[in-house]
């Protein structure tokens, strides 16, 4: 541990930016929905037919677990409390990822361990600050909700579920850490945990199968059932988890060599000759990633479309209840299956335009390892290179949504449908998003060519924007009125019933390509790396 420390206070200059932000997205969350219920559902009776309209929504009880006892505390909670979760969760394994595996990639770790620097002092600094971040994040969400008003117990079951959140998957990305030789490969095994354990708990509310929420960290957290039963023993099972899987963290990092993962990295063949230029290399870079996606794709396809078995019973709800849903998603045919069915498709293109920032991040990944800057020593120019990642990303976009509309239409139409008529109808209206999907790319695109340092940083917060400001999160956390300002809320409801106009999707392409030419612009002009 000799140097430790040293590397707490370099690993707190370096988080000095990025943490507070995340810190304060979660403190405006949770003090913002309070507002929000506070103010569009002032007396008991308005909380309660709230309730009621969750309560019989497999999707939105998916989202925040079963609904509590009606009050304007526990329906907050409720609302933000899934996001911030999974916010928390993901800030501290970025954290420790960054500080330890990034950094031994980089070669900087070998420097400092040159020095009078022990084994485990990377491991130990990065954990400390992840879990600095998270008690931080925790105290003051729980410190801000406590001077709105709210009861003391609940807001500290809540704010201990917020922290045990992010102390697990700190002690996840320090395994993750260890497993991995690379930073693209942590990070995407400890996304694939994180979004294992999301999927688990959600499908677990969703469908009534509770048990599956015990098999989840992120599960555990709602659990708590702040705000209702306060269930604070069951923070016990993040305590162990994360002990546990701390002491192999260290146990496994005393086995490896400085810079290696144990997991082996396969070598690629010797020679490429289907290799032909920049888009062939381009796509073979990218075709491992788009085959993981596309697998995701159907999985979550499967389970989202699964859950519209439920769908008839939206319509013996109470008539203001059942008002309030169809206006925001019913459409001209104000059927409440077929406004089910939207939320579900929406699901799904909110989560797959991810993929094109993801893709268009390759090209930051390629940049700042030096093979972009080896391949561009030949007759490749730099407008070819980024128009060969840009292109993949472009083309994986359409083929994602439309594996995921025809599975869904397919799942769909077996428990409610015809397949004759409901799979083209879901097919067509998944691929209705692909110049929104486009656009979020394009944004990703200018961040790398115009600021690369930031651009990972700024490319996920585009995403996060969108997605959180969206036609599905957006009225559930207060932001409905902000929807306008993203492309998805301009994509006609043609599986409801809605007319397809070609005017925004025109708009949304010329916004598109004029991002993508300011970015290959950029791009010729500053300096590479």
């Amino acid at each position: 541990m000799t140097g430790t420390g040293l590397l707490l206070g370099l690993v707190v200059r370096g988080e000095r930016i990025r943490s507070p932000l995340w810190i304060l997205v979660v403190v405006l969350l949770a003090t913002g929905l309070l507002t929000y219920i506070n103010g569009y559902f002032p007396t008991a009776h308005d909380v309660r037919v709230y309730a009621e309209l969750i309560s019989v929504n497999p999707v939105f009880l998916g989202l925040g677990g079963p609904v509590p006892e009606p009050s304007a505390a526990a329906m907050a909670a409720w609302r933000s409390g899934g996001m911030l979760y999974l916010l928390t969760a993901w800030m501290a394994m970025t954290i420790v990822l960054r500080h330890t595996r990034a950094e031994e990639e980089d070669g900087r770790q070998e420097l400092l361990r040159a020095g009078v620097i022990g084994r485990h002092a990377p491991l130990t600094a990065a954990l400390v600050v992840a879990a600095l971040a998270s008690l931080l994040s925790a105290t003051l969400t729980a410190a801000a909700l406590v001077m709105s008003g709210v009861e003391v117990q609940g807001t500290l079951a809540y704010g201990g579920a917020i922290a045990a959140a992010g102390l697990v998957f700190a002690a996840v990305a320090a395994v993750v850490a260890q497993l991995t030789q690379t930073m693209r490969n942590a990070t995407g095994l400890g996304l694939l945990v994180l979004g294992v354990s999301y999927v688990l708990r959600y499908v677990g509310d969703a469908s009534g199968l509770t048990w599956l929420a015990w098999l989840s960290p992120l599960g555990w957290s709602h659990l708590v059932r702040a705000y209702a039963a306060d269930r604070w023993w069951v923070l016990a099972l993040s305590a162990v988890t994360g002990a546990v899987l701390l002491a192999l963290a260290y146990r496994l990092a005393a086995r490896r060599d400085l810079g290696a993962g144990l997991l082996l990295e396969r070598p690629g063949p010797a020679t490429g000759p289907r290799l032909k230029g920049p888009f062939s290399l381009a796509w073979r870079l990218q075709r491992g990633m788009m085959l993981k996606w596309a697998a995701g794709v159907v999985v979550a396809s499967v389970l989202f479309a699964s859950l519209s078995g439920a769908a008839p019973r939206l319509a013996q709800q109470p008539a203001e209840v059942l008002a309030g849903f169809l206006q925001r998603y019913g459409g001209p045919s104000a059927d409440p299956v077929d406004a089910y069915l939207w939320v579900i498709v929406l699901m799904l293109a909110y989560t797959i335009a991810l993929y094109p920032v993801v893709a268009t991040l390759r090209l930051h990944q390629e940049e700042r390892s030096g093979r972009a800057e080896a391949l561009l020593a030949t007759a490749v120019s730099r407008t070819r290179w980024a128009a060969a990642h840009l292109a993949v990303a472009a083309a994986g976009t359409p083929a994602l949504l439309a594996l995921g509309g025809l599975v869904t239409g397919l799942v769909y139409s077996l428990i409610l449908g015809d397949p004759a008529a409901d799979l083209p109808r879901v097919l067509l209206g998944t691929l209705a998003h692909v110049p929104a999907a486009w656009l979020v790319g394009a944004v990703a695109a200018l961040a790398v060519c115009v600021l690369p340092r930031a651009s990972v940083a700024l490319s996920w917060a585009a995403w996060g924007l969108v997605v959180l400001i969206g036609d599905l999160l957006g009225p559930l956390i207060g932001l409905w009125g902000w929807s306008r300002a993203e492309p998805f809320h301009h994509t006609a409801n043609t599986v409801a019933g809605a007319s397809f106009t070609i005017v925004s999707p025109v708009v949304i392409l010329a916004l598109t390509a004029a991002l993508g030419a300011v970015a290959l612009n950029r791009l010729n002009r500053r300096d590479l790396g």
